[in-house]
């Protein structure tokens, strides 16, 4: 509480009648002022009197009650600070001291606003400083003071922003002067690349803070899907390029990790993790088939349908044994290409289709050795057999028997000519290519598809057996060969479901999931292990064919720890957990037999391009307020904190300015006349009398 004196009016007349008046008094004083007449500056008295009565003149006394300068503390809360921890300390300690010396300055009420993250769009402190703003009145603002590294990314574009009329911005950052950051900057990573192809990405490795951008070389390791590392040595501040082959279809996640820079503020931007998927391009299948029969269009209306299918088919019209000896040049079929196919052109097809193709000399034993390590070598093989299947001209009894999961029993008990539904075994209810088949069995319903009446009774030797025929023999049997894939489906009755023949059945559905199985599309992996990262949650997903109750997963994040977590089963073999994955880098997963990946990106990627502490972004914006940008750690003491008043400097050596408002509220007024009609009076009649008596003698 403080009161103040003022002089002041409270006029009865208008001014502007006022000033009439006394125009016409200086007229009515100008003749007799004119004449040097006795009496005229009594006159004058006179006049100024009764004009001062009318003006009401007047003390004016105030009571007011002082409000105090509000400083408003802006403290960075975003991940570039949090990334060093010398930073975050820094940040924190200024902020205590802050807190506890403004505390100790009476005519000083603090603020403080947390600066959030950002999501992807880095540091807002324009934006929380414009909320916080709009509940401090502009009369009590006294300065800004922002704790932070000086990495913003709203900074006004034109540089006008002020807080307000003199009040100073000031930038207080941790850490030190002349910091230096390394950070690998891609410049072209594609999201995804074509089987058999290669893709390349493009980055830079910069020196941040070094004099020129640095120079020499750095040494960037390279892992992919976690396994050995390539090391190369990459120029510092050149494009670099590296070339990548695309393997098989599916993500893979590739770990680039450049060498700490000593003395770096953080290495946490040295490492950039890509997820690249791989799509395939056109598949190219041949589809063989040994004879003309009532199922060969259900092959062929399959992969025809597919538009990323080249498919190349041909059939077994005339076997050798049926020579008639027709001249060729009068023959209206096409001569197998037996050599073209299966020796010089083998390996460029995807997939290798027979269908009810029986040996009948057309393939020499090399040849189905060459299908056989076409197999091996990674190849894929799909069978679909008759009654050709037994006796001496079945494939299993050529070399490409080696490869395929079940030899058939002696022909008076391989072949079952009866009535009955194909089922789901239980092997098959937790495998992708038939679980949850539309129609088929489960515990509780028999299968609601068409009927068979045949199958082709076999001996399994490997593989999974996913559907079971009439009594119990397998019907459809998958299995991994070497690098390769068989599929064996010892029926050839599947057309009946394409003809709808007792209801059908899901045909198209059942051979395209037994192809893409046997193409490694990753949706169909029986034994398969997948961990991806979204919203900062490691979500991981298990598949299997073991009915045992799945085991724990070990989890290794980024910086080299592990933990380990308990897998929920579900259904279909199927078995989940998940985990919080906040760090960015790569997150490795094991279930003790296989390994997944996942990329974890920044949340913000604009905060980790910089950090080091540097004030070039804010520079402009603080010396056009007159506020200061300083560094407070690493040695270096908090700054004194002073007001000052309007007009003065805001900043100097080792100290910062919080501007002097002297903003209050009038809480009383007492007003006391200074010619109050009980003085004018006597006044006026005193000074008339002594105007007569001059004009008088």
């Amino acid at each position: 509480m403080n009161t103040s004196l003022a002089f002041d009016f409270a006029p009865i007349l208008p001014l502007w009648l006022l000033g009439t008046l006394a125009l016409l008094c200086a007229l009515a004083l100008l003749p007799a002022a004119l004449r040097r007449a006795r009496g005229v500056w009594w006159r004058a008295a006179a006049f100024a009197l009764i004009l001062g009565a009318l003006a009401q003149p007047r003390l004016v006394e105030q009571t007011r009650e002082t409000r105090p300068d509000i400083a408003l503390l802006l403290v960075d809360r975003s991940d570039s600070t949090r990334v060093a921890a010398n930073h975050a300390a820094g940040i924190e300690a200024a902020r205590r001291a802050i807190e506890a010396r403004l505390g100790r300055m009476r005519d000083v009420e603090l603020r403080v606003v947390d600066i959030p993250e950002g999501g992807n769009q880095g540091t807002r402190a324009f934006a929380a400083l414009e909320r916080a703003l709009a509940d401090i009145p502009a009369a009590r603002l006294a300065g800004v003071l922002l704790l932070s590294d000086g990495q913003v990314h709203d900074v006004p574009a034109d540089g006008s922003w002020a807080p307000g009329e003199g009040v100073p911005l000031h930038l207080l950052m941790p850490g030190r002067a002349g910091e230096t950051d390394r950070r690998i900057r891609l410049i072209e990573a594609p999201g995804f690349g074509i089987v058999g192809r290669s893709v390349e990405l493009r980055l830079i490795i910069e020196d941040l803070g070094v004099r020129g951008g640095g120079e020499g070389t750095a040494q960037l390791t390279l892992r992919r899907d976690g396994a050995a590392p390539i090391t190369e040595a990459v120029p510092i501040g050149r494009e670099h390029r590296i070339t990548l082959p695309i393997e098989r279809a599916g993500p893979s996640v590739i770990d680039l990790v450049a060498e700490t820079r000593p003395g770096e503020v953080s290495d946490v931007n040295n490492r950039v993790v890509v997820t690249l998927n791989g799509v395939r391009d056109r598949l190219r299948v041949l589809l063989v088939s040994g004879e003309p029969h009532a199922g060969e269009r259900t092959w062929r209306r399959l992969l025809k349908a597919d538009p990323g299918v080249d498919l190349v088919h041909f059939t077994i019209l005339r076997p050798p044994e049926k020579d008639d000896l027709t001249p060729l040049n009068e023959l209206a079929l096409i001569a197998f290409p037996v050599r073209e196919l299966f020796q010089v052109k083998l390996r460029e097809f995807d997939l290798v289709v027979f269908d009810r193709f029986a040996n009948r000399g057309i393939l020499p034993p090399s040849y189905m050795r060459n299908i056989a390590e076409y197999v091996r070598a990674g190849g894929a093989l799909l069978l679909s057999v008759g009654p050709e299947f037994v006796g001496p001209t079945s494939l299993a009894a050529t070399p490409l028997g080696a490869v395929l999961p079940a030899r058939p029993l002696n022909p008076q008990q391989a072949i079952i000519e009866q009535a009955y539904r194909p089922r789901i075994s239980g092997a098959g209810a937790r495998h992708p290519v038939t679980e949850g088949m539309p129609g088929g069995n489960t515990e509780t319903a028999e299968p609601s598809w068409g009927r068979w009446y045949r199958t082709i009774r076999a001996e399994p030797r490997a593989g999974a057996t996913l559907m079971e025929g009439a009594g119990g023999a397998p019907l459809l049997i998958l299995d991994r060969v070497g690098q390769g894939r068989v599929a064996l489906m010892l029926s050839d009755h599947i057309w009946l479901w394409s003809r709808g023949h007792d209801g059908g059945g899901p045909q198209q559905e059942l051979l395209r999931r037994t192809a893409h199985w046997l193409m490694r599309e990753p949706e169909l992996e029986e034994e398969d292990l997948t961990a991806r990262i979204e919203a900062g949650r490691l979500f991981i997903a298990r598949r299997s064919l073991d009915a045992a109750a799945p085991p724990e997963v070990t989890i290794i994040a980024p910086d080299g720890s592990s933990f380990r977590a308990p897998l929920t089963p579900g259904v279909g073999g199927r078995a989940s957990a998940e985990a919080p994955a906040e760090a960015p880098g790569l997150w490795q997963v094991s279930d003790g037999r296989r390994q997944a990946f996942a990329a974890a990106m920044p949340a913000n990627p604009p905060e980790f391009s910089d950090l080091r502490s540097d004030p070039a972004r804010l520079q402009p914006l603080v010396n056009a307020t007159g506020g200061a940008a300083r560094w407070v750690g690493e040695g270096t003491s908090l700054p004194e904190i002073r007001s000052v008043a309007a007009g003065r400097d805001a900043q100097g050596s080792g100290w910062i300015g919080l501007r002097k408002r002297d903003d209050h509220t009038v809480t009383g007024i007492a007003a006391l006349p200074l010619l109050p009609p009980w003085l004018m009076l006597p006044l006026l009649l005193g000074v008339a009398i002594l105007a007569w008596r001059r004009e008088a003698r």
